[in-house]
């Protein structure tokens, strides 16, 4: 927004009497301001940042918990970056590159799956797009398998699972439907989901 204006600033009279426009650094940074590749870099930079930087505010912000939401967080940050430069795949390969090792490495765990498949407003909109991928069905069973060890309630927890996901019972009456992205995760398991307790 202050393209213009730092520019003028670092080409003014003002600037090249100044102080600062002798010093190694101040030429360095005037170089910067003037030169049209820092403002590319620039543009790009923000194209790539700015949805990283709203994944990582809802990451860490208070109001709701993320777990059940972090998948759904980057597939919308990754689809505005491939939106900012144009769905041309050259310019943002090697961006998701790193988004992808750092997501396998770090974000992508079992548990985080868990929780975006049992958000009921995230579950149900993915299942009818058809868009819940093999890869978040197996960190979901590999989370109930390492924190449910008895096999029992493992089954259980299947059963239960077809209940969720066909929205039968409780979970699929009217009010349950409209509070799936009205309420939090945890307000609607606790509200609508008597006939899975185990799930719950």
């Amino acid at each position: 927004m202050q393209k213009k204006n730092l520019r003028t600033l670092f080409m003014s009279t003002e600037w090249n009497e100044s102080v600062y426009a002798k010093e190694t650094l101040g030429k360095e940074v005037g170089r910067h301001v003037i030169s049209p590749y820092f403002w590319n870099d620039t543009v790009q930079a923000l194209k790539v940042g700015g949805p990283l930087v709203n994944v990582l505010r809802m990451v860490d912000g208070e109001k709701k918990p993320p777990m059940g939401y972090i998948y759904e967080a980057m597939d919308r940050a990754k689809e505005s970056i491939k939106k900012a430069f144009n769905y041309d795949e050259r310019k943002y390969m090697n961006v998701f590159k790193i988004i992808d090792a750092r997501w396998t490495d770090q974000l992508h765990q079992p548990l985080h799956a868990a929780g975006h498949i049992l958000n009921p407003g995230l579950y149900y909109k993915n299942n009818e797009m058809k868009t819940l991928t093999k890869e978040v069905w197996l960190g979901y069973h590999e989370c109930v398998e390492r924190m449910i060890l008895d096999k029992t309630l493992q089954d259980k927890i299947g059963d239960e699972l077809g209940v969720y996901m066909k929205a039968d019972g409780l979970l699929g009456i009217e009010s349950a439907i409209r509070a799936r992205t009205l309420r939090s995760p945890v307000e609607w398991w606790m509200q609508y989901s008597h006939n899975v307790p185990n799930l719950q």
